[in-house]
Parts: C-alpha cells; structure tokens; sequence
C-alpha cells in the first residue's frame, strides 16, 4: 500500500518538475487514504514558503478541519528544509518518509537533525526511504538550470 503513496509523491514531483518548479511533491495519508497531495509552487505563486509539505499541510488541516495532523504520515521526494520540517513539528504529524537526501539544505538527517531535537514538545518519526526517480528528477530538474 505504501507503494501506491510513493508513486504519487512522485507524480507530485513530476507535475513540479513540468511547472519548472523544484520537482517535489508530497502526499498526505491518514487511515489509510490520501487527505491531501500538493507539489512545489514557489515559482507560480512568487512565494518562497510554498513548499510541497506546507501546501499539503495546509490542505491536509483544511480537509480535516483541525489543528493537527494527529494518525498522519507524509511522503516527500525531498528531505525536509528547516521551515517543512519545524511545521511537520507544529502540525503534530506521527511520521515523515522522504525519498531524497538534500545534503545542502536537509534539516532531518543532511545539514541538521531538527526531528530528533528533544526540547521540541512533539517527536515525529521519520524515515529516509532512497527511491533513484526522485533523485534523478532533482538531478535533471538541476542539470537543466545550468
């Protein structure tokens, strides 16, 4: 079943990637069914915080009419930033499982550790899930800029 949020995590990413957006995208899931699904938008709307996870949390809180994402996991082709991360901590979600390392700006296992940070009132579980589509997508998506 997992398989079936990976494939459109990346189909997320993919839609990112033909915006010629950053190719990431991100799926929330709750008993077992997607709540909310969003990819990268930074370019579209000119806002640097529209990332893919705060996207889907906020269409994700919007769906369950709550504050929080209590029994909620995201998948994201990319490794959390700082900001997407610190909100997966707010929101309250049980668990993250990302398909990519971002070794330049990765703030959940690359460049900082923020999910594992004992002063924070809420511990999300995380996973690093290596999927090749979604680091080749980041790899092509780069190339192209060059």
């Amino acid at each position: 079943m997992e398989d079936r949020w990976i494939k459109e995590c990346l189909r997320q990413a993919k839609r990112a990637f033909d915006a010629g957006e950053v190719p990431v995208g991100a799926v929330v899931v709750k008993d077992g069914k997607v709540i909310a699904k969003a990819h990268n938008k930074v370019e579209s709307l000119r806002d640097p915080t529209a990332h893919a996870e705060l996207l889907a949390i906020k269409k994700a809180l919007k769906k369950l009419n709550q504050k929080y994402l209590h029994g909620c996991t995201m998948y994201v082709s990319l490794e959390p930033c700082a900001m997407c991360a610190y909100a997966l901590v707010l929101v309250r979600i049980d668990k993250v499982v990302f398909l990519a390392q971002d070794e330049r700006a990765g703030a959940v296992m690359s460049q900082y550790n923020l999910l594992d940070d004992l002063s924070f009132n809420h511990r999300v579980k995380w996973v690093y899930k290596p999927m090749e589509p979604a680091k080749l997508m980041l790899k092509e998506f780069f190339k192209r800029l060059r």
